[in-house]
């Protein structure tokens, strides 16, 4: 088959694909191989191809084809996450394209509409995954919201309800207003922000007036008549004034004893409220004073439940004000805080403004500022929960090994302080939380798999054999999506529903784990109390975590900083293969990866010099009767042992997770031992045909090589395998065996670096001196360090030399040069033109010489040497004594021409 003379990435990567999903060769079945799975971290359904998909999916899919090469029964299960509040998101802001308030549909309409979205948006990152090569399993394909996956949600919830460890309370939670959903506290990101801290005056009520409290008339505003006694206190957010039903000082702070047992006035509002003491106002922040807003603080609703303050939440779910704003019912809490503040300051309320920089909560998802809001919500229990993960990971005897091994603090320091998990959101996207309410209480609930069930237990519970399922309403609320991907590497092989079936016996628990950091307590963690406490071991052996991909300036990528290159186009540009080996080579594990397309370039070019070197080789003619010269028989021997060593290499970075590194490793053995040194080793003369033996060798190496390169470099190595030989499907390079380890001669590969500096050596002489290679030189050497003669014909190969002639005393009128201690001769006559070389030489000393003169000239001169910086004259000097030097050298090469 001829071979093209370049390498077509668009026909070559789509042929290869489909063979490879027409042979199969992805899926894996239950065998007696050893297994080795990876489960996809599912990507949101939502999604497409980005940098970070790309780079984690490369890593993944280099592991899964090694192991596939190694014989093991390779499975990596795809499949993407319903993602609840971006999909829900989405599809809210299609319906309203459409004029359709997601608020006029019931339940089942807009769950039509989200199905009717995934099924038409949903999966387009899988196919994408397709096009960097991925060799997933894909008839496994999951996804979160499947009707299994769902089922194997549900029978979780209902088991640790029964449990006790899943229970419903009334409390403060991270409110999205955008998403209208609560969020738990993982998902909250704290941003330092610049804002302002207001000083409030609050009017302190008369004793004559103290008597109840409640809000003051309209007619008889605070300002009239109740003396000019007040308190200052300092809030970041003003409009929460309305919500404030208490101040509270210290009781070691002297500076209010006097305000003990006396009520205060809340600006605006007028609401009277109490003056309470508790140790834990800090005196030393703000005024010492500080104002108590149960609803929408969660240290205040600690201190509100201890004095039995009232709880007035004054927001609405979009984080607009309610009724409680009075006059700013409806406005932005934003815009009601700027208009707010302009009031207070017109009243004379307002003391002053200072300029004040807090951590403020943003949602990760919708990036929202998250609002404290107390709520009715489910929560898991954690606390017991989290013990076999820590051990797992931070036990003496660790069963699952994090890469790199920094993030194991992280890891402790969440898990030491885990809070329970808030696992309810307000939205319809997402498992329905199986709760089923049959009365007016608040306990008046069950939790079942089904109706059906929950009827029987609401009967029982109740007490009332006359429900029926019509009384019965199920918990509006879906589950935190998270919920459902913690049982990921469970339920893919339906190991919640049918926990021994054959899969998931075979298949569980999983190898490596390919992840970003980022999703270490979300996602990595709680699989790892999933697996514990469902399969009473760890889910996976192995996580690797990446970095992030940030560009040259190392910011992070993003579509809003307009520095993310559209993943699609650059395998359009560079090949698939050449953008996974760009990502990769600087990729060293849990360090970001500062994203160049040069890189890309590097490794469109690497798989240019494969593809060259196989059409070298391609184009050899071959002749079985001649014998092999000694000089490819030792340049054989001496590649692979080479090739050997390698392979330690390789395989230890492939142990530590350092793929980077692993990958740097091939590349410098092809790029530069193979192409580079052994190609030109073997290389028959110009129009000559080349052994058989060595032929024969050449091509085994050649196919060693592409075992190891394939797993970064699929496509091309598969093009190339099926060149070098007509192969049949059980034959492709994707189910070939990795290269077996086999003993290494290191004293070929020592002796072989001496013998490459002296070919290295004569090439810059030739270089130098204008030696066309064409011409046969001699070569003579006093081996001061006795080194081997084991590679003399490939240094006489490789410099075109007539022989080399081993002598004690240096050869006059030659060049020479040393290696070590050795020192070679290249004799003079009929190599150079004598003549041209003296007066070359000539012109240059003549040159020096007068460098040489105007330096001592500056350095003579006491003005310049006393006035100079000190560097100057050092540079000055350095100068003279190169000049020096060189004027040496040149004397004595022209004392040697005569």
């Amino acid at each position: 088959m001829q071979m093209p003379s370049k390498y077509d990435a668009s026909q070559v990567e789509t042929k290869w694909y489909n063979y490879w999903m027409e042979h199969n060769y992805f899926h894996s079945e239950p065998d007696e191989r050893e297994p080795y799975t990876i489960v996809i971290p599912p990507p949101n359904v939502t999604g497409v191809l980005h940098m970070g998909h790309m780079l984690n999916n490369t890593i993944q899919d280099v592991l899964i084809r090694r192991a596939r090469l190694q014989g093991k029964n390779a499975c990596w299960v795809p499949g993407t996450d319903h993602a609840s509040i971006a999909t829900e998101a989405k599809v809210v802001a299609k319906l309203k394209e459409q004029g359709i308030d997601k608020n006029n549909l019931s339940r089942e309409e807009f769950l039509e509409h989200a199905w009717e979205w995934t099924h038409e948006y949903g999966g387009v990152i899988l196919e994408q995954l397709k096009k960097l090569g991925c060799s997933c399993d894909w008839d496994r394909t999951k996804f979160t919201m499947d009707d299994d996956m769902s089922e194997a949600v549900i029978k979780v919830f209902v088991d640790l309800h029964k449990k006790g460890l899943i229970y419903r309370g009334y409390r403060m939670v991270n409110w999205d207003p955008e998403a209208k959903t609560t969020l738990s506290d993982e998902e909250v990101i704290h941003e330092e922000r610049q804002g302002n801290l207001y000083y409030l005056n609050y009017k302190i009520l008369p004793p004559t007036l103290s008597e109840g409290e409640g809000v003051m008339s309209e007619s008889s505003p605070p300002s009239e008549g109740l003396g000019e006694e007040y308190l200052t206190i300092a809030t970041t957010r003003p409009e929460t004034i309305f919500g404030d039903t208490a101040i509270c000082i210290n009781p070691n702070d002297e500076r209010f004893a006097h305000l003990r047992g006396k009520k205060a006035i809340v600006p605006i509002c007028n609401r009277i409220i109490p003056i309470i003491e508790d140790e834990y106002v800090d005196v030393e922040f703000g005024t010492g004073c500080l104002k108590v807003t149960p609803a929408h603080d969660e240290n205040d609703k600690n201190l509100g439940d201890k004095h039995n303050l009232e709880v007035i939440d004054i927001f609405n779910d979009d984080a607009s004000l309610n009724s409680f704003g009075l006059h700013y019912q409806g406005k932005d809490r934003f815009v009601a805080r700027k208009e707010i503040a302009q009031e207070l300051e017109a009243s004379g309320v307002l003391v002053k403004t200072e300029i004040h920089i807090n951590k403020v909560g943003t949602s990760e998802r919708t990036k929202a500022v998250i609002e404290p809001r107390l709520s009715d919500q489910w929560f898991l229990k954690m606390q017991d929960l989290v013990k076999p993960a820590i051990k797992a990971v931070l036990g003496k005897d660790s069963e699952i090994k994090l890469f790199p091994k920094k993030f194991e603090n992280t890891y402790r320091h969440w898990m030491e302080n885990i809070r329970d998990w808030n696992i309810s959101r307000q939205l319809l996207w997402g498992q329905q939380i199986p709760a089923y309410y049959y009365g007016d209480g608040k306990e008046d609930f069950v939790v079942a798999e089904t109706k059906e069930e929950a009827l029987e237990l609401a009967k029982h519970k109740a007490n009332n054999q006359q429900l029926t399922a019509n009384d019965l309403r199920q918990d509006t609320d879906a589950l935190d999506t998270w919920f459902s991907s913690w049982l990921w590497p469970m339920s893919v092989f339906d190991g919640i529903r049918n926990p021994e079936n054959a899969d998931i016996k075979y298949y569980y628990p999983t190898n490596d784990l390919v992840t970003g950091p980022d999703i270490l307590f979300f996602w990595v963690a709680r699989m790892i109390i999933a697996g514990y406490e469902y399969k009473g071991e760890k889910p996976f052996n192995n996580v690797y975590l990446t970095g992030l991909v940030r560009d040259k300036q190392r910011r992070k990528m993003s579509k809003s900083l307009g520095n993310s290159p559209d993943a699609l186009k650059l395998i359009e540009e560079y090949s698939a293969d050449g953008v996974r080996v760009g990502l990769l080579l600087s990729s060293a594990a849990g360090n970001d990866l500062m994203f160049d397309e040069t890189l890309c370039q590097q490794g469109k070019g690497f798989g240019n010099k494969i593809w060259n070197a196989y059409r070298l080789v391609d184009g050899w003619e071959i002749n079985d009767t001649i014998p092999q010269p000694n000089s490819s028989k030792m340049a054989i021997d001496w590649y692979e042992s080479k090739f050997q060593k390698a392979l330690i290499e390789i395989e230890d970075h492939f142990s530590k997770y350092r793929l980077s590194d692993a990958l740097m490793a091939i590349y410098k053995l092809i790029y530069d031992d193979f192409c580079g040194w052994l190609l030109e080793m073997v290389k028959p003369a110009y129009q000559q045909p080349i052994d058989g033996v060595t032929y024969k060798s050449i091509i085994s190496i050649f196919e060693e090589n592409l075992k190891i390169v394939h797993p970064f470099m699929p496509f091309l190595t598969e093009d190339i395998w099926h060149y070098i030989a007509e192969r049949t499907p059980e034959e492709a390079l994707i189910v070939s065996k990795w290269p077996v380890a086999k003993e290494l001669n290191e004293t070929l590969i020592t002796e072989f670096e001496f013998a490459s500096e002296v070919i290295s050596g004569i090439r810059n002489i030739r270089k130098e001196k204008n030696i066309a290679f064409k011409d046969v030189i001699g070569f003579s050497v006093i081996n001061n360090e006795k080194s081997s003669t084991l590679f003399d014909d490939i240094i006489i190969k490789l410099g075109n030399l007539e022989s080399i002639i081993y002598v004690k005393e240096a050869v006059e009128g030659a060049l020479s040069f040393r290696v070590k201690s050795n020192e070679y001769f290249i004799p003079m006559a009929g190599s150079i033109d004598v003549e041209a070389e003296i007066k070359k030489l000539t012109e240059e000393l003549s040159y020096t010489e007068g460098f040489l003169k105007s330096v001592q000239k500056k350095l003579s001169n006491e003005r310049f040497v006393a006035g100079a910086p000190e560097q100057v004259i050092a540079n000055e000097r350095n100068k003279e004594a190169d000049a020096l030097a060189k004027i040496e050298t040149i004397k004595t090469s022209l004392a040697s021409l005569g």
